[in-house]
């Protein structure tokens, strides 16, 4: 559980610390500062396992999920938390596991349930109380900051999807690994913007930046691997669900700032949509579990 509890602290971390470096750095040139120094630690885990050799298909699923995931994701999150809270833009990106359900259903051919139905109803039901939450309290500005996390809750929920069956042949420290880097190199054209922001910014500034690379980047994805083998997935996913409160109480804590009053209403309503899409209709034999 000590791992669950360091996963999930230090990924509810990050959004506070993009929110806190959003006046220093711009989305593009801390997108880059935090890759590099995440596939540098990414690189001394995953050479320890050996040197990867994907095949040219695997090739094309990492070099997608690295452009999605680690290179638009991160833009995306980074320039709307320059617009929105922290919370509120965790909570719009804890929507992903209803999308990636959506997304599996469709392109990997899994069941589309009467749970995954509802579940995507509540889900953007609660998505559109948070964003009329967030448009009340500073207009266009948040908007756009809202429209943005969404982008990125829905490269990340294609990425995993296409992670979902190259896991299956190769080490998951390896796709990181490759992927990370693969989206430092995508974000490279912001590495003059990054030269200027960190001339410019604080010592302090600059060490949250190598934190993000480290701490939510490397570690967290370590002691994630680390839970996932001494419990089950299902069980695993239901802890991230505590990851929105703990990101609001820090935001909170260390920012002093937190979403409007509808947005909890908001995101209350989406994680219960995320709950119901995950269930799986009962069947009259019971089935083994699939390994996950």
């Amino acid at each position: 559980m000590a791992a669950v509890g360091v996963t999930l602290v230090l990924w509810a971390s990050a959004f506070v610390a993009i929110r806190h470096l959003a006046g220093a750095f711009s989305p593009g040139s801390l997108s880059l500062g935090r890759l590099l120094v995440g596939s540098g630690c990414l690189a001394v885990v995953a050479m320890g396992r050996g040197l990867p050799r994907p095949t040219g298909r695997q090739w094309a699923s990492i070099v997608t999920i690295g452009v999605l995931w680690f290179g638009v994701y991160n833009v995306a999150l980074n320039a709307g938390e320059h617009h929105v809270d922290a919370g509120t833009a965790v909570m719009l990106i804890q929507v992903s596991p209803v999308l990636v359900a959506l997304l599996a259903a469709i392109f990997l051919h899994e069941r589309f349930t009467t749970f995954l139905a509802l579940g995507l109803a509540l889900a953007f039901g609660g998505v559109a109380l948070i964003a009329t939450a967030s448009g009340g309290s500073s207009g266009d500005r948040s908007m756009l900051g809202v429209a943005l996390c969404l982008l990125a809750a829905v490269v990340y929920s294609v990425s995993l999807v296409l992670q979902k069956p190259l896991v299956a042949s190769m080490p998951a420290i390896h796709v990181t690994w490759l992927a990370c880097t693969i989206g430092a190199v995508v974000c490279l054209p912001f590495l003059g913007q990054l030269v200027d922001d960190t001339r410019a910014a604080s010592a302090s500034d600059i060490w949250w930046v190598v934190y993000l690379g480290i701490f939510p980047t490397a570690i967290a994805f370590t002691t994630f691997a680390y839970a996932l083998r001494t419990m089950s997935a299902s069980s695993l996913g239901v802890t991230t669900y505590l990851v929105p409160p703990i990101t609001i109480v820090m935001g909170w804590l260390f920012l002093s700032e937190t979403p409007p009053t509808m947005a909890y209403v908001g995101g209350v309503l989406a994680l219960v949509g995320v709950a119901v899409a995950r269930r799986k209709p009962r069947t009259l034999a019971d089935e083994p579990p699939v390994p996950a």
